[in-house]
């Protein structure tokens, strides 16, 4: 199998197993008897492990080898999907959330840096958008199907199809793909070392706040995705899974437009571009006059998103050659906190203001992200669109 192919399919997994959530909070806040706010916590729950496990990680991988690490966490991950399942309550969801979290921080960020590691930079943006390609297929199943399964056959369901999603991947990281690096032994010190060459790069703390509000302000408003529909009075789980879907179908048709966006927009622009479109259509699915037009301002949205993420993937991709995974899992530190405190934040705003204002400030505030992240890419980067 091309090694493409079983990155993609770990990083379907990983994407598939955070964004199953977010179309059904109100179905799991009514069968465990709890309020919104406290079963939001669920998306937090994932995205806060998920994201300072990365600490750990990017450094693990770096010395026993990222293909071994991949292989590793898809199995755990695979388990804790399974345990969520089989829970009883709310707290001991909230338990296997933090524990699938925690093993899904080995995944995606560290696909990232073995696709640098294996593929020259002059090439990286399409290779990139392959595996992007996966990722978005992933929230696309887990947050449409999610929301299906769900309203018809509750939420247990939908936790052992993230099992097997992920079982299936760990299979395929397994047989498919090959560790090329030598294992080296783990040190804390080292691992210290290569987060110091990595922020010794005056472009890296940039770039991880931008990447972090970006996080906040877009992923933030995900779980809202229910209460905003019930707000405008379209529906519930299934059409909420419907807008989040759409949102990925739309990060899909990004990852076959990038060499034209490449050719004549550059790096700078489709990030300038790119957090200037998501503000105006989070602006725009606060408004909500009906199902589809939502529905398509949020594929929009997703088409849009992706234009600036992919750039800073790829940034994050250089920041430092000989400590690629733990550059990457930095970024991804950064993304994913961003989405934790974003989604705990913007949910009290909610509670107190409603959905709708709060898509709007998030709009405002990816509007203004707009003029620093174009700043970010060097303007003489030379890549491929082929």
């Amino acid at each position: 199998m091309p090694f493409l192919l079983v990155l993609g399919l770990a990083a379907f997994a990983s994407a598939f197993s955070m964004r199953a959530v977010d179309p059904m909070l109100n179905i799991l806040a009514a069968d465990l008897k709890v309020t919104l706010q406290e079963v939001a916590l669920l998306a937090s729950a994932f995205t806060l492990p998920y994201a300072t496990m990365q600490l750990l990680f990017g450094p693990i991988g770096d010395a026993v080898g990222k293909v071994r690490l991949i292989r590793f966490n898809l199995a755990m991950l695979a388990v804790g999907l399974a345990v969520s399942a089989l829970v009883p309550g709310h707290r001991e969801l909230l338990a296997a959330r933090v524990v699938s979290g925690a093993f899904a921080g080995g995944i995606i960020p560290v696909v990232l840096a073995t696709v640098g590691d294996r593929v020259p930079y002059d090439q990286r943006p399409v290779a990139l958008s392959r595996v992007l390609l996966a990722l978005v297929l992933g929230q696309l199943v887990g947050s449409a199907a999610a929301g299906f399964i769900a309203e018809y056959a509750g939420w247990r369901p939908v936790f052992w199809c993230a099992f097997a999603v992920a079982a299936t991947a760990a299979l395929a990281a397994l047989v498919g793909i090959k560790e090329e690096r030598a294992r080296q032994p783990l040190s804390f010190r080292a691992a210290i070392a290569r987060y110091g060459t990595v922020l010794k790069n005056p472009l890296s703390l940039k770039v991880y706040a931008v990447v972090a509000v970006e996080g906040a302000l877009t992923f933030g408003v995900f779980p809202l995705a229910a209460p905003l529909m019930v707000e405008h009075g379209l529906g519930d789980a299934v059409e909420a899974g419907l807008m989040l879907g759409a949102f990925a179908i739309g990060g899909a048709f990004y990852t076959f437009a990038v060499p034209f966006l490449v050719r004549h927009l550059g790096l700078a622009g489709m990030v300038g571009v790119g957090s200037a479109g998501v503000g105006v259509l989070l602006m725009g699915a606060a408004v909500g006059p009906s199902l589809a037009v939502v529905i398509a301002v949020f594929a929009a949205a997703g088409f849009a998103f992706y234009m600036i993420h992919n750039v800073l993937q790829i940034l994050a991709t250089e920041l430092s050659a000989e400590a690629r995974g733990s550059a990457v899992s930095l970024f991804a530190s950064a993304f994913f906190v961003g989405q934790a405190v974003g989604a705990i934040v913007l949910a009290h705003a909610a509670g107190l203001l409603g959905a709708a204002p709060v898509f709007a400030v998030a709009g405002l505030g990816m509007l203004i992200l707009a003029v620093p992240a174009s700043l970010l890419p060097p303007r003489k980067a030379k890549v491929t669109t082929g």
